[in-house]
């Protein structure tokens, strides 16, 4: 029997990434407060947010601090744009930080209110600034399968799942996508991390060369993939990476908004895994998601264009109502001071070991094929047969009810087909770190009674 609450948002709401025939059936988990790492529903019940919402609630919910700090800022001044050379102290302070914790070095920024509309940005400052340098034809932009860049026109096209291309009409022409790099998914038998690297590194160069060099504009991708499957890069990726793009003249673009703000066990997954980046998106954790705020990070060269063309068009005609919003901001400063002030990249340091444990004894269980993370971050990837790694077919959903024995058991985490990611809140301490597996393995073993009865199961 379905809640009044569910009925409600039934009848009034369409709901991202859901199948919206099957929530009219079962309904939605209606939240109520959160304290810490913890969130409740209606009735009481308790779940850890394995998930920090949505890969963003850093220092967890009920933060007092931020919500003073969104409350006094909303008394002061709760709105102002930064259209036509208008500004504010939050907006200015918060730049300056960016600049000093930033790892390239970096010129300018630039906000918007979500990681999709910073990666749009990126597309369009990448576009706007080949124009400007008489490079018309130097527009293309290279992204990878699996990768996840939001759902904007630009920044869905740029994102590598079928389900955001389907019936929308996606990818715009222009944009591409280079091979995955998941080692346990997608290496030839016996090949090495290094050597799977080498094959992608060389599958791109052989892209941009049967495109044409002059012709690439842009190569861009997120330090782990997140919405993909939580799937770390193999030894060796980036540098090699790296010296491709640098060879043909082509932009690097780190979407650090997932793994940006202490995620992977460095302020950056750009500094954990070496990307020698040009621009970098930013969102998320920028203010543990107390407030919708994006950044995109810039060199001094692709500013110096901006500039330039500024001077010349007479107006740089891009930007958005609530880019720099003062409270945003405000709560993005008081985030990054609170990152500081309480070592969170130490604490991360200091519990990871803890939860890539965890996550990798996972990888013990008959269901789990692959379990890797890193810092706070990683996955596992469920399988019908370990030794084959043979998948289960897409439509039996076995992640997805995996997630929902974890609800079951009190935790909240999410399916991406049949990989199921964790990335819970950065102040997480071992002890709930472990109870969350705790959780999980429980919820493992439901899975795996539910996949025998239903005959799913490699013979």
């Amino acid at each position: 029997m379905l809640s009044n609450l569910a009925v409600r948002d039934i009848e009034t709401l369409v709901h991202p990434y859901t199948n919206l025939a099957t929530h009219r059936e079962v309904g939605p988990l209606v939240l109520e407060s959160g304290k810490g790492v913890y969130v409740y529903d209606t009735a009481g019940k308790e779940y850890i947010e394995g998930m920090a919402g949505l890969w963003c609630t850093s220092l967890g919910y009920s933060n007092q601090e931020l919500i003073e700090t969104a409350t006094e800022q909303m008394k002061k001044l709760p709105f102002t744009h930064i259209f036509g050379g208008r500004s504010h102290d939050p907006a200015i302070e918060l730049a300056e930080k960016l600049k000093e914790i930033a790892p390239v070095p970096i010129s300018k920024v630039f906000y918007g209110a979500s990681g999709s509309d910073a990666n749009d940005t990126q597309v369009k400052i990448v576009w706007y600034m080949n124009n400007a340098l008489g490079r018309p034809q130097k527009k293309k932009i290279i992204s990878r399968l699996k990768g996840y860049h939001g759902v904007t026109v630009a920044s869905a096209s740029l994102t590598g799942l079928p389900n955001n291309h389907i019936d929308f009409d996606l990818p715009l022409p222009g944009i591409m996508h280079t091979s995955c790099p998941h080692h346990y998914r997608f290496a030839e038998p016996g090949e090495s991390e290094q050597d799977f690297s080498s094959r992608l590194a060389a599958e791109l160069e052989d892209m941009i060369l049967r495109e044409g060099p002059d012709t690439v504009a842009a190569f861009i991708a997120e330090p782990v993939m997140g919405a993909g499957g939580a799937i770390l890069p193999p030894d060796g990726y980036f540098e090699k990476i790296n010296a491709i793009l640098a060879k043909y003249d082509i932009l690097f673009i780190s979407d650090e908004v997932i793994t940006g703000f202490g995620r992977t066990g460095n302020m950056f997954g750009t500094t954990t895994y070496g990307m020698k980046a040009d621009t970098i998106s930013l969102a998320k954790q920028i203010t543990s998601a107390y407030f919708p705020l994006s950044a995109v990070m810039l060199s001094e060269q692709v500013y110096e264009v901006l500039v330039d063309q500024s001077r010349k068009i007479g107006v740089f005609g891009h930007g958005n109502t609530y880019a720099g919003h003062p409270v945003g901001c405000a709560i993005a400063v008081k985030t990054l001071e609170i990152y500081q002030r309480e070592k969170i990249v130490d604490h991360v340091r200091k519990v990871s070991p803890t939860f890539v444990k965890r996550l990798e004894k996972l990888g013990e269980h008959p269901l789990v094929g692959e379990a890797r993370g890193v810092g706070l971050i990683g996955g596992v990837e469920l399988v019908k047969d370990k030794q084959t790694k043979a998948p289960f077919e897409a439509k039996k959903g076995v992640g997805a009810k995996s997630v929902v024995f974890a609800q079951e058991e009190g935790l909240i985490t999410r399916a991406m087909g049949d990989r199921v990611a964790f990335c819970p809140p950065l102040i997480i301490t071992e002890a709930e770190i472990e109870e969350m597996f705790d959780r999980y393995e429980r919820a493992l073993n439901k899975t795996l009674d539910w996949a025998k009865a239903q005959g799913l199961l490699a013979a």
